[in-house]
């Protein structure tokens, strides 16, 4: 083991009591599974939500139908999701370490893989959502031909499906840089791409709405107010980025101990 890695053993504090120093850590796979499986629920009920009603009283905004089954969801679901960042953005930010903080290596391990665990669930959510509500709306337009100010499956896909991006990565961008000693005092570059671009596409979500319902009729992929969702796939590639300085980290918190011993025995 280099003498780098042993320095940075020797610096570790052992004062954090949130882990018992024999329990061994493993990765969290039932809070994985069982999130998971929660969040794939509400999605399904959701879809089948849009399968019953998107075609029935969904054609048309200015339909008095659509204000009960459209947009009193979307207002709720807006005001669900905006809810839980008011309480959580603060909580996580006034809960953080405070000042320079050390970890004892199993903790600060086992934080990592609690991490990894809700980057199953997010990735998981993400895909189906994308699946869901994108295949959702291609094929919704592709019947009705024209957009109007607000779709069912927009409503599904804006207005769901993005806030909760932004809700999420949002929080996992101040856990990591509060909560992880390998990221205190600097910023992870891809961490940030990685949670920027959902960010980035809410303006062309507005241009979406505002370009279809009054001068781009046809729903094509390649169609100028599609440009800007582009970032948001160019956004995802910045995890394997922050994989990698997780990994180089994780690399060192579990080599320490073997490399001791193996260094003793020679």
């Amino acid at each position: 083991m280099s003498v780098a890695f042993k320095n940075e053993l020797e610096s570790m504090s052992i004062e954090s009591t949130d882990i018992d120093p024999n329990e061994e850590v493993t990765v969290p796979w039932g809070f994985a599974i069982i999130s998971i499986s929660i969040a794939l629920a509400i999605l399904i009920a959701y879809r089948m939500y849009m399968n019953t009603y998107a075609f029935t009283v969904g054609l048309d905004y200015f339909d008095p139908e659509f204000q009960v089954y459209w947009m009193r969801l979307m207002w709720a679901q807006l005001i669900i999701i905006g809810g839980a960042g008011a309480v959580l953005v603060p909580w996580l930010w006034f809960t953080r370490e405070k000042g320079e903080y050390e970890l004892e290596p199993k903790v600060e391990l086992k934080r990592y893989y609690t991490m990894f665990a809700l980057l199953s669930l997010v990735s998981v959510v993400a895909f189906a959502a994308l699946a869901m509500f994108g295949e959702a709306d291609a094929a919704w337009h592709q019947v009705t031909i024209r957009d109007t100010d607000f779709t069912p499956t927009h409503i599904g896909l804006f207005y769901f499906a993005f806030p909760l991006m932004w809700l999420g990565l949002g929080l996992g961008f101040i856990w990591v840089h509060t909560r992880l000693p390998d990221f205190q005092n600097r910023i992870s570059v891809p961490l940030a791409l990685l949670a920027a671009g959902p960010f980035l596409i809410g303006p062309n979500v507005g241009f979406n709405e505002w370009g279809h319902a009054f001068f781009y009729a046809e729903e094509l992929f390649g169609s100028p107010v599609h440009y800007g969702f582009f970032v948001l796939g160019f956004g995802f590639f910045a995890l394997g980025g922050f994989l990698v300085q997780c990994y180089k980290r994780i690399s060192l918190l579990t080599r320490l101990e073997g490399d001791d011993v193996e260094s003793e025995a020679a």
